[in-house]
């Protein structure tokens, strides 16, 4: 399975390396945010990672929703724990949750098509900067700081009608950014389908920090810079904050 080279395991606890994250968010989701750089001073591990990893050890449900509760650093201990309401938390050993996930419903343990669910759900995930976030942000007259732009995950929410189907797609259906002062939340809405057959939603919410006039320049240079760097398989030199 695909996310063997991206985590391991020792002594019932999963550990993920800088180096494990790092190739994760370039080599699968396309994300050059320099914050999962092995060497960056506020390095976190990609929340799609660990949202992959729940997946692969409890299957998907029919009905799940994934709140992201803190950034992860590289070589945490981390514990899963599923409690007798089916709710799992992913915790390190002092019980720091990073991440709780809330499900019901059916649950298919089908490895093929949970490693198709994610990695559909992990490459829409990895095109929300610059294709959805650039148009959106200008739309609404706002933009990230340039030079620290900050982005976090909140919480995803899957709603699925089928969990039996092949090569599943996310296909983004709508976009909002709802801004109040120096914040905003943004959300991003999916449907998951299979050909024309539609399989259910997909529902992401981010919080967007130090908004700011919209800036056609300073927001071209972002977006040149990331394309120029990505051609050249590194990160872009921007601090986007994200899980």
């Amino acid at each position: 399975m695909f996310l063997e080279r991206f985590h391991c395991e020792k002594d019932g606890r999963v550990y993920i390396s800088a180096a494990q994250a790092s190739l994760f968010a370039k080599e699968v989701a396309g994300d050059f945010n320099p914050i999962h750089d092995p060497d960056a001073r506020r390095f976190c591990v990609p929340g799609d990672l660990l949202f992959a990893v729940v997946l692969w050890r409890f299957g998907l449900s029919t009905n799940m929703t994934f709140h992201f509760r803190a950034l992860l650093g590289k070589d945490v201990p981390l514990e899963f724990r599923e409690g007798a309401d089916g709710t799992i938390q992913v915790c390190d050993q002092a019980s720091k949750v990073y991440l709780e996930v809330a499900r019901s419903g059916d649950i298919t343990t089908d490895k093929v098509f949970i490693e198709e669910f994610t990695l559909g759900y992990v490459a829409a995930s990895g095109k929300n900067f610059p294709h959805t976030m650039k148009p959106l942000m200008e739309s609404n007259g706002v933009m990230f700081n340039p030079d620290r732009p900050m982005v976090m995950y909140d919480s995803m929410t899957v709603t699925l009608d089928s969990l039996h189907a092949a090569s599943p797609e996310l296909e983004l259906h709508n976009a909002t950014l709802e801004a109040n002062g120096k914040r905003g939340q943004v959300t991003l809405e999916y449907r998951l389908m299979s050909g024309d057959q539609s399989l259910g939603t997909v529902s992401k919410r981010l919080v967007l920090g130090g908004l700011r006039p919209y800036c056609p320049d300073a927001m071209a240079d972002v977006v040149e810079q990331f394309y120029r760097l990505k051609a050249r398989g590194v990160s872009y030199g921007t601090d986007i904050a994200s899980t």
